[in-house]
């Protein structure tokens, strides 16, 4: 480097100065991204839960897919999104395979390869039910547990609260009505 020139390290869309961070302004490059390729990635992830299948899917590298997730937070959370709904779409899938079980059919052939007989079978996923079952529950006591929840409890203080101030105007009204 030349005297007085020190090298300036660029962070992907971001810049440090003065020890906080400034985004950067700076043009898309040209073989970057489309919208219609980060629309396909992410309809495709959503289905599929697969980058690699995705990727190929919008015609883009795989690696240059977790590179856009790092750098740019609005696609890290449109991925995050798309992620959510296809684990929900196999967490259903799961589901109905525990409820109603699956079929099988066994075809037994004579000597000449004839059909001599079919047999249906279903079956129900028992260890699969329990830990739908057992993750299910889980999710809902990490609910309860939650601030969240605490607050919307119907003894919650906050709650109760609004219970009284709700009896308390109720009781002015009917008091200034007479009734």
């Amino acid at each position: 480097m030349a005297d007085g020139m020190e090298a300036q390290v660029l962070e992907p869309a971001r810049r440090k100065m003065a020890g906080a961070e400034r985004a950067q302004m700076r043009r898309p490059r040209k073989d970057g991204w489309t919208r219609e390729q980060e629309r396909l990635f992410l309809q495709t992830l959503a289905m599929t839960c697969n980058t690699s299948e995705a990727a190929r899917v919008a015609g883009v590298c795989r690696t240059s897919a977790y590179d856009r997730r790092q750098r740019n937070r609005r696609f890290a959370a449109d991925w995050e999104r798309a992620m959510d709904i296809g684990y929900a779409e196999i967490e259903a899938m799961l589901m109905r395979e525990a409820l109603f079980g699956s079929e099988s059919e066994e075809i037994l052939l004579d000597g000449e390869g004839s059909v001599k007989s079919r047999k249906i079978k279903r079956g129900h996923d028992l260890k699969l039910a329990l830990q739908l079952l057992t993750r299910h529950r889980d999710r809902v006591l990490a609910y309860r547990t939650s601030a969240a929840a605490q607050k919307e409890r119907p003894d919650s203080p906050a709650v109760v609260r609004r219970v009284r101030r709700m009896v308390e105007e109720v009781e002015r009204m009917r008091a200034a009505t007479g009734t």
